[in-house]
């Protein structure tokens, strides 16, 4: 059934990203306007092979692409004139030391510049696609939810910092008008290039990973992150943050199952905390003398041992909604990245 939704024109900030080119191509498929912003560099490599993969390359012709930046406001104001819903997916993701002014200028600042610009063209509403990194987490504590509230300490990471007061100018923007969606995914899993983010965990595992580490946490399939965005275009809800987590599972059984599904030896090395700091120092060296950035580093590394586990209670209750079960995400996702081998 399409989607019913009440707007001239919507503008998706990175489209050519991951959420963005699952939110573009439900979009597209649902014939919901829309502008989606790239910068003059980015690649739509990702965005054309994932809308490939659905059977809609006819659909990806037709996408209207419009070239600025978040932290460029005069391409901004120039894009968004006509339109009345914001999607903000753009954001920086990582937990290099390195890039701490860039997170703040991305995440932080490219968000207020959005907020502005929005504001100046009366915005009827805005959904932002933030992380569950700026939820706090109490001890004791069996689920994190909504009303987990973040808490500034030294195990924080800089990216969770740049998210937080990103969302503060989302919540500045409510405050003036604009009625506003917090989406707080947890980590999203989804084919797009698997040398990037969360989608190289896929690589990861393919390529033989022989330790695995203790923590947990949850996930959610990219396309069940899309899918609640578009619906909450027709929602009268307003000024709501949702947790959007499909499971809560052991890093070792999420390696086990795209192991399985690759059908190759599964990780049988359990991670000391010993073992830790030795990896992310050794990797730390191999990114400065490389200059190639690592997954790992000592923020990921410590995250790697946590067990922590996400409520979706919130939002299953408002939408009614069923997550996609994580034995289905990787099952589909495994047959994906195996076409692109081939």
């Amino acid at each position: 059934m399409p989607y019913m939704y009440f707007c001239n024109m919507i503008f998706l900030t990175r489209g050519t990203g991951l959420v963005g080119s699952y939110i573009l191509l439900l979009l597209m498929q649902n014939n919901i306007s829309v502008k989606a912003l790239k910068r003059s560099s980015s690649s739509m490599h990702t965005c054309k092979k994932i809308f490939d993969y659905y059977k809609s390359s006819n659909l990806f012709d037709k996408i209207f692409w419009c070239e600025g930046d978040i932290n460029d406001i005069p391409s901004l104001d120039k894009h968004m004139c006509d339109c009345d819903i914001v999607i903000h997916a753009a954001g920086l993701v990582s937990f290099q030391k390195a890039d701490v002014e860039l997170l703040k200028k991305i995440n932080i600042e490219g968000t207020a510049n959005v907020m502005n610009v929005a504001l100046s063209h009366n915005f009827k509403k805005c959904i932002y696609i933030s992380s569950v990194s700026t939820l706090g987490r109490k001890d004791g504590d069996l689920e994190i939810n909504e009303e987990s509230f973040f808490s500034a300490n030294k195990s924080v990471s800089n990216y969770a910092y740049s998210k937080y007061y990103a969302e503060q100018e989302v919540w500045r923007a409510s405050s003036e008008g604009i009625n506003t969606i917090i989406l707080n995914p947890s980590i999203i899993l989804g084919p797009g290039d698997w040398n990037k983010g969360s989608s190289k965990i896929f690589q990861t595992v393919f390529n033989g990973l022989k330790f695995y580490s203790p923590g947990s946490s949850g996930y959610v399939d990219v396309m069940d992150v899309a899918k609640i965005t578009i619906q909450f275009l027709s929602e009268k809800i307003k000024n709501e943050r949702y947790i959007l987590n499909g499971t809560n599972i052991s890093f070792q059984d999420v390696f086990n199952q795209i192991a399985d599904e690759f059908k190759i030896p599964r990780a049988k090395y359990k991670v000391t905390p010993f073992l830790k700091e030795l990896a992310w120092r050794v990797d730390a060296l191999k990114t400065f003398f490389t200059g190639m950035p690592s997954l790992l580093t000592k923020e990921t590394a410590n995250s790697a041992m946590k067990r922590v586990a996400y409520s979706s209670k919130k939002i299953k209750e408002t939408l009614k909604y069923d997550f996609i079960p994580i034995d289905k995400t990787i099952k589909e996702y495994c047959r994906f990245f195996e076409k692109e081998l081939i």
